[in-house]
């Protein structure tokens, strides 16, 4: 089945012999689509002397298309999960808040658009363009299995230095953990003692609503966001208990086993209005009750598992190769890594939940289907091995067959000594603001799925029938797009030809 839509924005479908044939045609028909609006505009700019188009008025308020309600009052931060992430997370924000350090690697604290023409000049920050909530607004909390505060959890975890902790103490000390629901089922390797009761699994989302109520009102938060920084679960697929909101909440009552414990998280936020980001590879929102609640009551889901280390570098490398026209015989991924995400992943039902994540990047980038002749035997394998000596420090190694013209071989190799937190925090920092603008955005807080952010994600969230773009500069155009749109800036096409009139 082919799905695209055209130039003018109507939606079209039509069924092929192959999945093949039907990539195809959507491919063409999306070019094409794409093509023909380049050249609207293109056309519009000549007659109107290059100027923009209408920007369209950002008021307060819900209602007409296009509207962005401002950022007011406290954005509160829920994680399930305060972990090596969380920690690194929320101590990196209070760090970053009493000048301590910068917020290097976040997109929208150090990031750019560019507006118009290359010849205009303008390039706002990303922070300045739109309106995201500051970082003095932000207030935390989480859930956790563990009774550790976040100064002992970030302590524990070896992330940061300690004499930049020992300076955040009476902050990262005053958020304790909630008590998690936790299965043992679905993370074998650790256990803990702070963990929620309850007869059923809808006794336990019972008990998350309140959490969340209750965080709202005792810290003054207008808004919430739930960001999941938690382990990642053992491999499940998607059963009749997932397809629909009665059903889902029947299999909560009756204590389905396949109801995930981030999926009672997730239930709980979106019937709170609160929208859910998943940083582990869990399918906890990759489910038809999540994506019509997150419709029904608008809160946006964006995509699974933190773009980090090794895949980073496969979205960066992988388009490169496509874009040359160079063949790939293999690729070989290793990890070691010794936090508890490392420790978690040692379970062979995690560790399929995350190899899924994982391989999947290659074959949507490269296209074998269309490219046989490049790509059509590619072996891709990868591997996580658990290595407590090496804590956060993750070590990803890739060897890289790839061949070129006449079929002549050659080799790459890559060794990525990587700090898996210090990458994961300016993610989660950018999504927790990103999501909340989509939220307070009258054109994207309905639609559920927020696409435009799958620059941050190994695994992307399409509507149903829609392939994912992994490519990381796609990705990018994808959300600076967005944010053009949003404000009534023209989009960057990066055509060219209008500068040559």
């Amino acid at each position: 089945m082919a799905d695209w839509w055209d130039a003018n924005g109507a939606r079209h479908r039509k069924q092929f012999a192959t999945s093949a044939a039907a990539r195809e045609h959507e491919h063409r028909e999306t070019a094409l689509a794409h093509a023909e609006r380049a050249s609207r505009e293109m056309k519009l700019a000549a007659r109107t002397g290059g100027g923009k188009r209408a920007r369209t008025e950002t008021v307060t308020g819900t209602g007409a298309d296009g509207t962005i309600e401002p950022a007011k009052g406290k954005l509160g931060v829920m994680i399930p999960g305060m972990g090596a992430v969380a920690t690194t997370f929320v101590a990196g924000v209070e760090a970053i808040r009493k000048g301590l350090a910068k917020p290097i690697g976040s997109l929208t604290q150090m990031g750019t658009v560019r507006l118009g023409k290359r010849t205009e000049g303008r390039t706002p920050k990303i922070k300045e363009f739109v309106p995201l909530a500051g970082l003095d607004d932000l207030v935390f909390t989480g859930w956790d299995i563990f009774e550790d505060n976040m100064y002992e959890a970030a302590s524990h975890a070896g992330v940061l230095d300690q004499r930049l902790l020992d300076q955040l103490k009476p902050f990262l000390s005053s958020i304790t953990p909630r008590s998690a629901v936790f299965d043992h089922n679905y993370v074998k390797k650790i256990d803990g003692p702070n963990v929620k009761k309850g007869k059923t699994k809808m006794d336990l989302a019972e008990q998350l609503r309140h959490d969340i109520r209750d965080f709202k009102k005792t810290s003054g938060a207008s808004r919430l966001i739930t960001m999941w920084c938690g382990s990642t679960e053992s491999f499940i697929e998607p059963t009749e208990a997932h397809q629909s909101v009665k059903a889902f909440e029947k299999a909560l009552r009756e204590n389905d086993e396949l109801i995930a414990p981030s999926m009672i998280y997730a239930y709980a936020s979106l019937m709170e209005g609160v929208p859910f980001a998943n940083g582990a590879p869990n399918l906890t929102v990759d489910l038809p009750v999540m994506l019509e609640l997150s419709r029904k009551n608008e809160a946006p889901i964006c995509g699974k598992d933190f773009k980090t280390g090794q895949t980073l570098m496969k979205t960066v490398l992988a388009p490169a190769f496509k874009a040359r026209m160079l063949g790939l015989n293999g690729w070989f991924s290793t990890n070691i890594l010794g936090n508890r995400d490392g420790e978690v992943l040692d379970d062979p039902g995690s560790f399929k939940t995350k190899e899924e994540s994982k391989l999947s990047v290659l074959e949507h980038i490269l296209q074998p289907d269309l490219y046989p002749e490049l790509y059509g035997d590619m072996y891709h394998k990868v591997r996580i091995n658990y290595y407590p000596p090496r804590g956060d420090n993750k070590e990803g190694w890739d060897n890289i067959d790839i061949f070129g013209w006449l079929g002549y071989p050659m080799q790459i190799k890559v060794d990525f000594l990587c700090r898996d937190s210090i990458l994961a925090a300016p993610i989660v920092l950018d999504l927790v603001l990103l999501v909340d603008l989509a939220k307070r955005c009258s054109e994207l807080r309905g639609l559920g799925i927020q696409e435009w952010l799958s620059f941050y994600f190994k695994s992307p969230m399409t509507p149903p029938g829609l392939y994912p773009e992994h490519d990381l500069f796609i990705q990018l155009m994808k959300l600076k797009n967005t944010l053009r749109h949003l404000k009534g800036e023209e989009l960057i096409t990066h055509l060219g030809l209008e500068y040559y009139d």
